[in-house]
């Protein structure tokens, strides 16, 4: 009986893959209740960077051993294309026009400035740390500030929340969170950490050492954060901006080598989890809140856009113990990773949290199965521009700008760089998409209730 006990489990290993059992058989003893979180954002992290998507150049070790061992999303899209409302979409699982989170200003008349707050625009609305932190949990914030700045409402729910330095890297914020770790190691804790090392006004404090960029750059541009912020406002208010493949090569390989250098920072972090024991018992998501634009489109920085390289962003998550090493390929969203991280600690929410919530977990993906998630992402971007954009789950794009009806269509499948307008073409697709992103935007909340374009663009 032993031998055919073996010989059928060594047939379901072959039939459902190593990586399937290897779950299934961990599944049986892992529970993850009261285990430590650690959330990690590596700011403006395009997907199309990362080594372990299919770069080329070896610019992310670190993520890339957290994917050998972890579970890696090749298709996780950001709700928006920039900083404050994509991670405001993390914390609470709700579109921006939802969280309301949707520029640096809530009011912006003249003299009179409104920094836009959580609380004071959505009232009631509940974050990860705050559900956490009623869950006996301890909440550690360490941050590189701006877009992540408290004032905003991301320090909601955390006993300590360090954003004393704008645009600062891993190295300004790996430090005081290597500290909190340290006297908090005996309790269960999350971490969020975060750096703006890849984002174009971060500038490595050392200088460039022009690792990643071969040949002699013999061009006029200096790179740096001053420069980047001109070629942002000139793409901005003149519409693109023009540079040369030599150029753009040029600040390829200076966004290569941040990104570089926010790994090797953040395996400082990682080091000391270790030395204190802490691996075995933390689950760890790594990911970005947006990806950024050298060109692809005409453009420099992110937020006025929703093309792929502004919204399609790496995702790893580390489970200890589970022998994983999975790619998973179904498209997911930023607004999934808090019901994740809820469904993983298990975590009973009450009604109230679970209704807010817009994400799904992905637990059942880690198990196995397979999902049909379409994603919706938006960009207000400093009133420039008000976009709304449907990624489908089969690999459909579509683009509507509200203040100019401007309408994208992509066949993401055939043509990932989205340079192929297809709205004239494939007519049919297109408004079928188009009332469905509608369809979603009338879910949206609006104050006035009026969901004509011009009060739409109004209100955010």
């Amino acid at each position: 009986m032993r031998k055919v006990f073996l010989k059928m489990l060594c047939l379901a290993v072959l039939i459902a893959g190593p990586m399937a059992f290897s779950w299934a058989q961990e599944d049986q003893r892992i529970d993850f209740s009261g285990y430590n979180i650690v959330f990690v954002s590596f700011d403006a992290l395009q997907a199309a960077h990362t080594h372990c998507l299919g770069y080329s150049k070896e610019t992310t070790p670190q993520i890339d051993a957290f994917a050998s061992k972890g579970f890696l999303f090749t298709q996780a899209i950001a709700q928006s294309s920039w900083t404050v409302p994509s991670s405001m979409s993390w914390f609470t699982s709700m579109y921006p026009s939802e969280h309301r989170v949707v520029n640096k200003y809530s009011q912006y008349d003249g003299e009179k400035k409104v920094f836009s707050n959580l609380t004071e625009l959505s009232p009631g609305v509940v974050t990860l740390a705050e559900i956490l932190r009623e869950n006996g949990y301890v909440t550690g914030g360490f941050t590189g500030d701006a877009g992540v700045s408290a004032k905003f409402g991301f320090g909601k729910g955390f006993d300590v929340y360090v954003d004393d330095k704008k645009f600062a890297g891993l190295d300004h914020s790996v430090p005081p969170a290597i500290e909190w770790l340290r006297a908090n190691k005996d309790r269960k804790f999350m971490v969020f950490l975060h750096g703006y090392d890849s984002h174009g006004q971060h500038d490595p404090a050392e200088g460039y050492t022009l690792r990643f960029l071969g040949a002699p750059y013999k061009g006029t541009l200096k790179g740096g954060k001053e420069e980047q912020g001109l070629l942002r406002e000139r793409g901005l208010n003149e519409g693109r901006i023009q540079l040369t493949k030599e150029d753009v090569r040029f600040w390829r390989a200076l966004y290569d080598e941040k990104i570089y250098d926010a790994n090797q920072r953040f395996k400082a972090f990682v080091d000391e989890l270790n030395n204190l024991g802490l691996m075995d018992k933390t689950v760890i998501v790594l990911t970005a809140d947006h990806g950024t634009e050298f060109y692809e489109h005409q453009r420099f920085d992110h937020g006025f856009s929703l093309y792929d390289e502004l919204i399609h962003v790496p995702l790893v998550i580390y489970l200890p113990g589970v022998k994983a090493g999975k790619t998973i390929t179904d498209q997911v969203r930023g607004i999934d990773l808090m019901p994740t991280i809820l469904d993983l600690l298990k975590i009973t929410l009450t009604d109230k949290e679970a209704a807010q919530m817009r994400g799904r977990s992905l637990v059942p993906l880690l198990k196995g199965a397979h999902v049909q998630l379409d994603a919706y992402t938006e960009t207000d971007y400093r009133l420039y521009t008000h976009k709304r954009a449907l990624r489908t789950s089969d690999g459909w794009k579509f683009i509507y700008a509200l203040e100019s009806d401007q309408k994208e269509l992509y066949n993401l499948n055939k043509d990932p760089q989205e340079k192929h307008n297809l709205v004239n073409v494939e007519q049919r697709k297109a408004y079928e998409l188009e009332q469905q992103l509608f369809t979603w935007l009338k879910s949206m909340p609006l104050k006035s209730g009026n969901y004509s374009k011009e009060s739409m663009i109004k209100e955010y």
